[in-house]
């Protein structure tokens, strides 16, 4: 396993926080020296997910393949600050994003020009709209993206989005009288009144290590934002080199949109595999998937032998 250190970094006013992890042999050269300085990745997750669901497998591979590597948890959630406790908020999310890209440009050893951006499911889409807004970003790697929040709303039936849609009208009229949060589950059988409830979810969601009761709930008021939130739509403002994993029998983030952002943006490469949405995170999938990336990653960031390009 690759070592790695706990560090935080200020967004908003919260901490978050983070693993650092550093490839080997990095640091000898002094931090300063630009042409010592080695690449980062800046990684985040999916929705009401946490640093602790699979993205080590993930970040141990980048850092073995000579790349710095910096995981963080939202706002809210995990380990990082932030009440009420899983209050999923879009705005603060991409604050937070920015926050975790300035900070990986001041960490030491680092080239700030060769900052990655790696998210997963609902980070997916989150980094497709990072980049969009930071030029600066050297590529980008959106893994089962959430691209598109109508088409994946109406992968659910009609009953259970009013039932969400009620649920997030009741956390609304919680928050301007100033009570707890109304909460929803992140994940929960067919039927269920949960964010995610494809025949996959609740299975998928706990083999990756997802928690259940309280601690598998968030603020219910995302319900109502979901369907406005694209950015499938910023892929046309990223110029940068971007990798698309779409996993083709996605029934959460449909993969037809995910294409279609792919189709937008100047310099995608669009991969696809046979498989689920939770599928990538485990197995041969994983092994497929995160080879994959590490190839696109060592290409864009990396020149030959690992120096400088």
């Amino acid at each position: 396993m690759a070592e790695r250190v706990e560090v935080t970094f200020t967004s908003g006013e919260a901490r978050c926080a983070a693993w650092l992890y550093r490839p080997s042999g990095e640091g000898d050269a002094d931090g300063d020296d630009a042409a010592g300085a080695v690449p980062i990745v800046v990684m985040g997750h999916g929705l009401g997910a946490v640093r602790e669901m699979r993205l080590d497998a993930y970040a141990e591979r980048f850092v073995a393949a000579g790349l710095a590597v910096l995981v963080f948890d939202y706002r809210h959630f995990g380990d990082s600050e932030g009440e009420p406790r899983g209050l999923l908020d879009i705005k603060l999310q991409l604050a937070d994003w920015s926050a975790a890209i300035a900070f990986a440009r001041t960490i030491e050893g680092v080239d700030p020009e060769r900052v990655a951006l790696w998210g997963s499911s609902f980070g997916g889409g989150h980094v497709i709209e990072a980049a969009a807004r930071d030029p600066r970003v050297a590529a980008v790697v959106s893994q089962c993206p959430f691209t598109d929040g109508l088409a994946s709303m109406n992968t659910a039936p009609l009953r259970t989005r009013v039932k969400l849609t009620a649920r997030a009208l009741r956390d609304l009229l919680a928050k301007l009288l100033g009570r707890p949060p109304v909460r929803v589950a992140l994940a929960g059988p067919p039927g269920s009144t949960a964010l995610m409830s494809a025949p996959d979810a609740d299975d998928g969601y706990t083999r990756l290590g997802g928690a259940h009761g309280p601690e598998g709930t968030v603020a219910a008021r995302i319900g109502i934002h979901l369907a406005f939130y694209r950015p499938g739509r910023a892929a046309a403002r990223v110029h940068c080199p971007m990798l698309i994993c779409v996993c083709e029998h996605d029934t959460l983030a449909p993969a037809s949109a995910a294409r279609r952002a792919g189709a937008r943006a100047p310099h995608a490469d669009v991969y696809n595999y046979p498989i689920r949405h939770f599928d990538i995170y485990f197995d041969e999938a994983f092994e497929h998937a995160v080879a994959d990336q590490v190839e696109f990653l060592r290409g864009n960031l990396l020149g030959n032998g690992g120096e400088r390009a």
